[in-house]
C-alpha cells in the first residue's frame, strides 16, 4: 500500500495517542490514557490531563516509532491536534509537533479533532462516498455532518444544544453511584435490564421541535429526567432497579441519535452513514443504528471500538489525506484552538 508517511499526535483530552499511517495502512496506533488519574474527580482535569500528557508523550511516541519499526526522518510530515478540546492539553501536542516538525524539518498540520473520527474510518474501509452523512458522538461532542471532501468540505447540519451524549452518560453513573466514566459501565449494566422499564423523555423530538431543532439533540433533560426518577425512589425508600434505570436511559439515548441520524441520511439524500467519536464503542447505539439503517438501505460504516475513542491514528491518517490532496502545511505559529468549528479542517 502506498501514500505518505504520517506522524500523527492526539492530545486534546485525557489520552496521549501517537498513530503511524502510510495512506490507509495502520503501522502503529499506541494510546497512553489518564483516565484513572481522573475518577476521583468524576470527570476530567484539565491540569492533571496535561501533566499526564507531558509524562506520556515521549515514551508513546517511541513506543509508536518501534512497532511501525521506522526512523522519525523517514516521515513526510507530522500531524497534531490544534483543536477542539482542553486547552492545556492540546498545547502539549502542539508543543511536541513543533519541536519534531523543525527538528526533523517536515511540514505540519494541525487539524480538527472532530474529522479524525470521521477519517479514522479510512483505515479499516477505505475511501468514503462523496458526499456521505456522519453521526459523531463521544464525551463532549454530539453532531451530524454531511461530508463531502474531507479534506475542505465538512457542513455541520445538527448538533447538541446542552449536554452531549457521553456527558449525559458520566452524570447518570453519578446520579446511580456508579464508576466514572460512565459509559461503558451503563453500558454493561444495561445489558441486564429492561429498556422497557421506564419511559424517560427523548428531547427535541415534538412536532414543535421539527422546524428549528430537527436535526439537534438534547440531553440535559433526559438526565434531570433521569435524576429526578431515581430522588423520587430514593425518598420512598424503595430500592433503585440499577439494571432497569441503566436500560431505559440508554434506550433513550441510542434511540434519539439514531432516528436523527436516519432522518439526516435521507434529507441529504445520501445512503452511506458513519458512525464515530468514543460512544460509538456503545453496544446499544451501533446495534439500533445497524437495524434502522440496514430497514431505511443505508450502509452504516463504523470504525472498530480501538479506533473510535480519541487516539493517534485519526489525526494520522486525516494528514495523511490532506498531504494527498496537497493542501498547504500550517504555520509553526498556530495555536491551540480549543473552539474550532467543526467546518475547519486544517489550522
Amino acid at each position: 500500500m502506498t501514500g505518505p508517511l504520517i506522524l500523527g499526535i492526539e492530545s486534546s483530552c485525557d489520552e496521549t495517542g501517537i498513530g503511524i499511517v502510510r495512506g490507509h495502512e495502520l503501522l502503529a496506533n499506541e494510546v497512553a490514557s489518564s483516565v484513572d488519574q481522573h475518577v476521583r474527580f468524576g470527570g476530567v482535569v484539565p491540569e492533571v490531563a496535561s501533566r499526564a500528557h507531558l509524562q506520556a508523550l515521549i515514551p508513546t511516541l517511541r513506543r509508536a516509532t518501534a512497532a511501525a519499526d521506522i526512523d522519525l526522518s523517514e516521515v513526510d510530515g507530522i500531524a497534531v491536534t490544534a483543536g477542539p478540546g482542553l486547552a492545556g492539553a492540546l498545547v502539549v501536542g502542539l508543543a511536541a509537533a513543533k519541536a519534531l516538525a523543525v527538528a526533523l524539518n517536515k511540514p505540519l498540520y494541525g487539524l480538527n479533532h472532530l474529522i479524525g473520527h470521521v477519517a479514522v474510518d479510512l483505515l479499516d474501509h477505505g475511501p468514503l462516498p462523496q458526499p456521505c452523512a456522519a453521526l459523531l458522538v463521544s464525551g463532549g461532542h454530539t453532531s451530524l455532518l454531511r461530508v463531502g471532501d474531507i479534506t475542505a468540505d465538512i457542513t455541520e447540519i445538527g448538533a447538541t444544544i446542552d449536554d452531549a451524549a457521553g456527558e449525559a452518560y458520566d452524570k447518570v453513573a453519578r446520579v446511580l453511584d456508579l464508576s466514572y466514566p460512565g459509559g461503558p459501565v451503563i453500558d454493561k449494566l444495561a445489558a441486564e435490564g429492561n429498556p422497557k422499564a421506564i419511559r424517560f423523555p427523548r428531547g427535541l423530538t415534538a412536532q414543535k421541535d421539527q422546524a428549528k431543532h430537527r436535526f439537534n439533540y438534547s440531553f440535559s433533560g433526559l438526565k434531570t429526567a433521569t435524576a429526578r426518577w431515581v430522588e423520587t425512589e430514593r425518598l420512598a425508600g424503595r430500592e433503585i432497579p440499577l439494571a432497569d434505570v441503566a436500560a431505559s436511559f440508554q434506550e433513550a439515548v441510542a434511540d434519539v441519535l439514531t432516528a436523527k441520524a436516519v432522518d439526516a441520511c435521507e434529507y441529504l439524500g445520501v445512503d452511506t452513514l458513519l458512525l464515530g467519536g468514543g460512544v460509538a464503542a456503545n453496544s446499544r447505539l451501533r446495534g439500533l443504528l445497524e437495524e434502522r439503517t440496514a430497514a431505511a438501505g443505508i450502509t452504516l460504516r463504523r470504525p472498530r471500538p480501538a479506533l473510535c475513542t480519541d487516539n493517534g491514528a485519526m489525526i494520522a491518517v486525516l494528514g495523511a489525506e490532506v498531504v494527498s490532496a496537497g493542501r498547504r502545511p500550517s504555520s509553526l505559529e498556530i495555536g491551540a484552538d480549543s473552539g474550532m468549528p467543526i467546518s475547519t479542517v486544517l489550522a
